[in-house]
């Protein structure tokens, strides 16, 4: 073998066969070798990470939304993957809403392409979307290199991106087995919700009712149903009902290809501690009771639920009506793309979890989803892609620190525990004050 670019050395190292002391050499921006901790190879360079700092892979966050072009003063890329790489995030995937235009056609992923390009302090990727009229724009967005389709079933928030119908969510689950797409899916269903309470006035119990988990168990019901006759596969966006997750398990036991992910405010806040008016916890669907959020940690130890990303919706602090404290009239969004992996390890290393587990959930598991074969994991072949991570250090969420667009986090002055010390790219730190060096990913990306 030629000589390495670089060889990092860690007595933690999170790697596919657990946590172990391991020499990683680097060639070229990809895992070259690995070796035993005390073996003699020959880098250009030598890294040895310091006796408290765990080397796991860059965390792959896919549920992003950065909102650009078209809405940058709620985020924008510059920002969003700095705070991506503040946080030990190396790639993220791009939903296609609250961008003008949504990523509904070609013209509008290459649009988003060209305005991410030369912003980008991590590797991107893209979803496509899936609403009424644009079936046929499917299997272009998907030769095009999109990771899969996301799709409402009720009001998405903007109106650009509106929901699909019975009918219509069956014709794009049709449309997309017939080239073995993915379609990810925000499940609530519209009925139930349209006949539930008023979410008015500050009142977070309030609030809670009119987003009831049976309009959650209701829409996942249906996608269940329809992938069973479509043999379409599906993925269900951000879990909050725990009550979902045995009925997932009993459908992929049926043979439907259905996967499952949660967000790391369903697994750290509960209903019961959020004050009356506090929108800054606003989130649809809505995070739930102590007891619920007990259920979602036991989904993931059992597996039924595969993967913990972001979910990042961003707004302008105005947005929010922290004035008022409206629920109802309030934006539906948690900022967190830069906080999720030490609020996740916080809660999970509280309830006998390793950070091999996390890995799995925040690392691996998202780039299967978003089909990227060479992230996600420290593996031969594998891009360099890192977070070095004390995972012992706490410290208190400043909002002065965050690099989000808007400020403006549930986690603002919560103590979290695992201490981002560097993030690196393809065998190099990332330096968000100096020129982004990210790229644009596109499914099966093995560049």
């Amino acid at each position: 073998m030629s000589m390495l670019d670089l060889v990092i050395r860690a007595r933690r190292v999170v790697s596919t066969s657990g946590e172990v002391s391991l020499a990683v050499g680097i060639k070229d921006g990809r895992i070259a070798t690995i070796e035993p901790y005390e073996s003699a190879l020959d880098g250009a360079d030598q890294m040895e990470l310091a006796d408290d700092e765990v080397l796991m892979p860059g965390v792959v966050d896919s549920h992003v939304h950065v909102n650009d072009p078209g809405r940058t003063d709620w985020e924008g890329f510059t920002s969003a993957t700095r705070a991506a790489a503040a946080g030990g995030v190396t790639t993220i995937i791009d939903m296609p809403l609250n961008s003008i235009p949504p990523t509904c056609d070609v013209p509008a992923l290459e649009m988003k392409q060209k305005t991410a390009e030369r912003q980008a302090y991590v590797d991107v990727g893209f979803w496509g979307g899936a609403i009424p009229g644009n079936l046929a724009q499917l299997r272009p967005l998907h030769e095009a290199g999109v990771s899969g389709f996301k799709c409402f079933l009720l009001h998405s928030g903007v109106d650009e991106f509106p929901p699909l119908d019975a009918a219509q969510l069956e014709s794009a689950m049709r449309e997309i087995s017939s080239f073995d797409g993915l379609l990810i899916v925000h499940a609530e269903d519209a009925h139930s919700i349209d006949s539930a309470p008023s979410a008015s006035g500050e009142s977070y119990l309030r609030f809670l009712r009119s987003r009831p988990r049976e309009a959650e168990n209701a829409a996942v019901a249906e996608v269940i149903d329809l992938a069973r006759r479509t043999g379409c596969r599906v993925h269900i966006l951000h879990v909050s009902s725990a009550e979902v997750l045995p009925v997932i398990a009993a459908a992929r036991r049926d043979g439907v290809r259905i996967t499952a992910e949660t967000c790391p405010h369903y697994l750290t806040f509960s209903a019961e501690e959020i004050p009356d008016g506090a929108t800054q916890y606003k989130c649809c669907p809505p995070i739930r009771e102590a007891e619920n959020r007990e259920l979602l940690w036991e989904g993931l130890r059992d597996g039924v639920i595969d993967l913990v990303v972001s979910d990042h919706s961003p707004s302008t602090v105005d947005l929010k009506h922290l004035d008022t404290g409206d629920f109802g009239t309030a934006w539906g969004g948690i900022a967190s793309l830069q906080v999720g992996l030490p609020a996740v390890w916080a809660q999970a290393r509280e309830r006998g979890f390793s950070l091999v587990e996390v890995a799995r959930w925040m690392c691996q598991a998202p780039a299967a989803q978003a089909s990227l074969p060479r992230k996600g994991k420290i593996d031969l072949g594998y891009d360099a892609d890192f977070c070095v991570l004390a995972p012992d250090e706490t410290f208190v969420v400043d909002v002065n620190a965050l690099h989000h667009k808007n400020a403006m986090t549930p986690y603002a002055g919560r103590s979290l525990a695992g201490v981002v010390r560097s993030t690196w790219l393809r065998g190099e730190p990332i330096d968000i004050h100096a020129d982004p060096r990210g790229r644009l990913l596109t499914r099966g990306d093995d560049r």
